[in-house]
């Protein structure tokens, strides 16, 4: 009896121990399906719209498509640049299982080179895995119909036709049209930091040079997008939705490609640069840097050799000498002394010397030689600037000051950039007492503006300055800022919006002092003057001036002979002209380097441009002549003038 009562008694305890656990489990189960659904709720609908969003962004993918990019003209409509399709074998890496085995397959199909797998590696780092990826471009017609023909055993690799670009010209204005090449994380931060990265998307090239480079804004265009859905293995399912992207704008350039091919042809295998300008409008006709290169080398990027060729050449063909090669202006800079003497009241009509080939500064017994021994006899301003008296300019130039010579000569352009609409110009040198001593910590001596006076000394001038201080004196002081771009063509409505004339500056000048140096260019190219072969027979006025600039010095009683000096040593040869002189069409500037005397060497390239430019004139095609060149040491050397032609703009004003 006291058995059963004690295991009822356990068993009632057990019942209410059961209870209450059971209670315990009860209201633990509520709290954690009200924690649950409290948290539904808050991402149910406190964070819809935020999820959704999320969802959406898994599920959809946002393909950029890259534009058409605008085409290059010259003034007549000759295409300079352009695209065209051709093949190349793509990869989406999301629908291959095996790469690395797939593209073993291939290669026995198509060539696969080291630098095709390291540039697909570095763009499928770079991309999403259901973007398509290039491994192969440029296939020749038997590479893409040996693919084809396998194509079934390849899934996940295609072969598609992308546009790139392509310059038919070749060589010709390389220097000015430039190029475009593959974008590089230097590209990527200037686009980040002028907030046009996102535009980008899908686009693999930038311009690199040239009105490429420049006007990259205006050739890129708007990327487009498709609003692709994906599945849970990031496979494009199907396109929802497209924006078509809108092309580039096209360019025409003021420069005709015809002269610039006669203006190229003309240097042959000899280094320099010619500018060609419009005075009345800044327009610049023609634009070359000899020796040139191909454009083309550099689209998807140079191989090593060609690389090589290029950049270690003693020749430099990839420095742009129209804006980054600086000489001394020598003669050429004459007229414009001339005009600052006249303008300044120091040489006045009647005046005139007796010139017997030297001068000397007062309490000196140095002698500035006259570039003819014995001197011109009785030379006036009209005379001095026909046959380039040196005597004559040297005395100008004292009397004249540095302060004030070179104050006057700045309103044409020389020490400062031209404002040309390509990156890359240098703005030369001006120099002043202030840039001396800053330069060396040393004062300045009247000796030094002596030989400023002539052009020579400190004074650097590059191509286009020379070009463009000749195109303000054809424009009686009125300074144009120089164009290569005249108008740009929306590629959509083909409306062209032309690049507006921009006066840069403007100098007041006498007529009756523009009259006499002018008379005194014209002299140059007739009988007796220093260029006269260049004008004969010409069919119209040319203004001219000649120039000779040295490159190594000479002792004061050593006599320059070209013949015993190292082909790179030579003086360079310069000449710059206006025409008609009457009523100035073009304005040029051309340098011949270590080409000797300006009217021999550089005169009759300026004559053939003209020709054409003025009279649609052909020039008379000769069989090339080789060139001797005399080096009696048989030693290759580097001249002063290469090792400043690419000079950083800090070295030339600091």
């Amino acid at each position: 009896m006291k058995s059963s009562s004690r295991e009822l008694k356990n068993y009632q305890n057990e019942l209410h121990n059961f209870k209450l656990r059971l209670a315990v489990l009860g209201v633990l189960v509520l709290v954690g399906f009200g924690i649950l659904a409290s948290r539904f709720y808050f991402l149910q609908i406190n964070r819809y719209d935020y999820y959704q969003t999320l969802a959406e962004s898994n599920r959809i993918s946002v393909v950029p498509i890259a534009p058409n990019r605008g085409l290059v003209t010259d003034r007549k409509g000759v295409v300079l640049a352009h695209n065209f399709f051709v093949y190349t074998l793509e990869i989406t890496p999301s629908k291959v299982e095996n790469l690395d085995a797939t593209i073993e397959e291939i290669r026995p199909l198509v060539e696969v080179s080291p630098v095709d797998l390291k540039r697909f590696k570095k763009q499928k780092a770079e991309s999403r895995t259901f973007e398509s990826i290039p491994l192969r471009t440029h296939l020749n017609e038997i590479e893409a119909a040996k693919f084809a023909v396998n194509r079934f055993r390849f899934p996940g690799v295609e072969l598609k036709s992308r546009l790139f670009r392509h310059y038919p010209l070749g060589k010709q204005g390389a220097h000015m049209v430039g190029y475009i090449g593959r974008i590089n994380d230097k590209d990527l931060i200037k686009l980040a930091e002028t907030d046009v990265l996102s535009n980008y998307k899908g686009t693999d090239h930038i311009g690199k040079s040239g009105v490429e480079q420049s006007y990259e804004s205006e050739l890129h265009g708007t990327t487009g997008f498709q609003q692709v859905e994906i599945d849970a293995d990031g496979r494009a399912v199907r396109v929802l939705s497209s924006v078509a992207p809108i092309p580039g704008n096209n360019l025409v350039l003021s420069a005709d490609s015809k002269l610039q091919e006669i203006a190229e042809t003309a240097f042959g295998e000899r280094r320099g640069a010619l500018v060609a300008i419009k005075p009345s409008t800044g327009e610049v006709l023609a634009f070359v840097s000899m020796p040139t290169f191909d454009s083309n080398l550099f689209v998807n990027g140079i191989d090593v050799e060609n690389w090589k060729l290029l950049n270690e050449s003693l020749d430099r063909p990839l420095i742009n000498r129209p804006l980054r090669g600086v000489y001394p202006p020598g003669s050429t800079f004459k007229p414009f002394v001339a005009l600052a003497g006249l303008e300044a009241g120091k040489r006045k009509p009647p005046y005139s010397i007796s010139d017997a080939g030297y001068f000397t500064l007062p309490n000196s017994r140095h002698r500035y030689r006259d570039w003819k021994p014995g001197g011109h006899g009785n030379v006036d301003m009209r005379k001095a600037i026909t046959i380039s008296c040196d005597t004559f300019f040297y005395g100008l130039a004292v009397e004249l000051g540095i302060e004030r010579l070179t104050d006057f000569v700045r309103h044409f352009g020389f020490g400062k950039k031209s404002g040309i609409d390509i990156a890359g110009e240098v703005g030369g040198l001006l120099p002043t007492p202030e840039w001396k001593q800053r330069r060396f910590k040393q004062p300045w001596y009247m000796g030094e503006t002596v030989i400023v006076g002539i052009g020579q000394g400190y004074t650097l001038t590059t191509p286009m300055q020379l070009a463009q201080a000749t195109a303000i004196l054809a424009n009686k002081g009125v300074a144009m800022r120089p164009r290569l771009v005249s108008a740009a063509v929306d590629a959509k409505t083909l409306v062209a919006t032309p690049t507006p004339a921009i006066v840069s500056d403007r100098i007041t000048l006498d007529k009756a002092n523009l009259e006499i140096v002018n008379l005194g260019m014209i002299d140059v190219t007739l009988p007796g003057g220093t260029a006269a072969s260049v004008g004969a027979n010409a069919g119209y006025s040319i203004a001219a001036k000649t120039g000779t600039a040295q490159v190594i010095g000479i002792k004061q009683n050593e006599k320059y002979n070209e013949k015993l000096i190292n082909e790179r040593h030579r003086d360079h040869a310069l000449f710059v002209a206006f025409a008609p002189a009457e009523d100035p069409q073009i304005a040029l500037a051309v340098i011949v380097e270590n080409g000797g005397h300006g009217g021999s060497a550089a005169g009759p390239i300026a004559r053939k441009v003209m020709d054409y430019y003025l009279l649609g004139k052909l020039p008379v095609v000769e069989p090339p002549k080789a060139e001797a060149i005399a080096n009696p040491n048989g030693i290759e050397a580097t001249s002063p003038t290469s090792a400043i032609i690419n000079a950083p703009e800090e070295e030339l004003y600091d």
